[in-house]
């Protein structure tokens, strides 16, 4: 027999008629990651951002903090739609009290958010992004000279039913008359011989997505219109400090550069170098970064045929500079044939029947006409590249590119609905991806504290994006750290 003392208590269940003595912010624990969010961002800086969207007459709107508050939390807590969140806020006192609202206060409508998004685009979300990016470098989060950059794939909000298909000139006629967003492909993918993928296919319930095949090696190997998120993150803590969302048929390597610049602008820190996998080993990648001092740290995308096979590589034979030749490791001289516009690179070949006659050429080419060899425009540079992305350094960056951005994108994917829209069209598709980056940013924030600034880092070399729409609304030093 157990005896602890007292009587056996009853929980009489009876509705209160009024509720007078009741603080949300007494319910809230003190370890709420919202607490934290609302500590540490002002959100003040969006009324006078969107407040040209508004007119002067009518009924009274929802304030607009509130509502990117609200969006906030459908990524945050990956509520799996706008309708859900409406029905979730009234039971969550948390969030009541990190959106202000009391007990009996009416809850809006799910299409206020819709609407927002219409009515304010996607600029005001990408400022909220790259607010956070300001915040992470304040706490000291971001060092800035290296970065890592990937892309993935995002699956439209259309089956792969909706796919019409037809010839070139039906399909485009059908993009404008469904209004879709031309882009342009850029680098050597913009050029006029590059031949646009799957121009025979639209889909009709989201025209801005092209049909898009995912990489073998992934889950899904199926052709269905999909959009494409690219980003870069700081080498430190995994900060996303670089983003754009592009068409699924806009490759990876065409990116770097432009997420490059973003991240210097962003940070006000200059790249020095550049971690990414064989997507980004381009030529024109590599030729790119050498001119800009930033080191390449990424894999080759083709390290050619001769170097597959086992036969002599491009580095065995001798350019001679005065008289445009090279020279093979026969001896035998290797003449330019023609300039290729589309690899931007010269073809080399010795006079016929020099190859065929030659004791090693089991080493050098199993053509039946020889040897051939490109040699790309600015080739030192494109030499450079290719030696420091074998370098032991890029090697350990490329291990632990694994850990930050991979990383990265596999937590937004579980945790914050990102490998499908949520909307249909790009533009709601970059905001989506700008709440995702925020909300991932946030975490980061949360979870490692302020951190003091290095010495090194200091000193920026590009000016800094004013910092207009943030402040710290605490002391650093009086923030715990928590756990995220």
């Amino acid at each position: 027999m157990c005896y602890v003392g007292g009587m056996l208590g009853i929980q009489t269940e009876q509705k209160e008629l009024f509720s007078y003595r009741v603080d949300l912010d007494q319910r809230v624990r003190k370890d709420n990651p919202l607490r934290k969010i609302k500590e540490r961002i002002d959100f003040s800086w969006v009324r006078p951002e969107v407040k040209d969207c508004y007119g002067y007459n009518g009924n009274m709107s929802v304030d607009p903090i509130i509502i990117v508050k609200m969006l906030l939390l459908l990524f945050l807590d990956n509520v799996k739609s706008e309708r859900e969140l409406m029905r979730i806020i009234p039971e969550r006192l948390d969030y009541l009290w990190f959106l202000g609202y009391g007990l009996d206060d009416e809850v809006p409508d799910h299409s206020v958010l819709s609407k927002a998004r219409a009515r304010w685009g996607r600029e005001v979300f990408e400022k909220l992004f790259v607010a956070t990016v300001q915040l992470c470098l304040e706490a000291g989060l971001v060092e800035g000279s290296k970065i890592h950059a990937d892309g993935s794939l995002v699956d439209a909000d259309a089956s792969k039913d909706s796919v019409a298909a037809g010839p070139p000139e039906l399909i485009a006629a059908l993009k404008r008359a469904y209004a879709v967003q031309e882009h342009k492909l850029e680098g050597n993918l913009g050029a006029s011989y590059y031949p646009r993928k799957n121009e025979r296919l639209m889909s009709t319930t989201d025209p801005d997505a092209p049909v898009a095949r995912q990489s073998q090696s992934g889950n899904q190997s199926d052709s269905r219109p999909r959009y494409k998120h690219h980003r870069a993150v700081d080498d430190r803590h995994g900060v996303i400090t670089a983003q754009e969302t592009t068409p699924g048929d806009v490759e990876e390597n065409a990116k770097l550069e432009p997420l490059i610049d973003q991240h210097e602008t962003n940070t006000g820190v200059k790249v020095k170098t550049a971690v990414g996998d064989k997507q980004y080993g381009t030529i024109d990648n590599f030729r790119q970064l050498q001119r800009r001092g930033i080191a390449a740290h990424m894999d080759q995308m083709h390290g050619g045929p001769a170097r597959k096979n086992g036969l002599y590589p491009l580095e065995q034979f001798t350019y001679e500079a005065e008289s445009e030749t090279y020279t093979c490791p026969a001896g035998q001289t290797l003449y330019k044939r023609r300039y290729d516009p589309k690899r931007q690179a010269t073809e080399y070949r010795a006079r016929k029947g020099v190859c065929a006659a030659c004791p090693v050429q089991a080493h050098c080419t199993r053509s039946r006409t020889g040897r051939t060899l490109m040699r790309h425009r600015e080739q030192e540079r494109v030499n450079q590249g290719k030696a420091e992305s074998q370098s032991a350094a890029a090697q350990k960056d490329r291990r632990r590119r694994r850990t930050l951005i991979e990383g990265s994108f596999g937590q937004a994917a579980v945790n914050h609905h990102f490998k499908r829209s949520r909307w249909r069209r790009l533009w709601n598709q970059q905001i989506q991806d700008a709440l995702i980056c925020a909300v991932q940013n946030i975490k980061i924030l949360i979870q490692h504290g302020p951190r003091p600034r290095p010495a090194a880092a200091s000193p920026a070399l590009f000016p800094r994006a004013p910092n207009f729409f943030l402040k710290l609304s605490v002391s650093w030093c009086s923030i715990a750290r928590q756990p995220g």
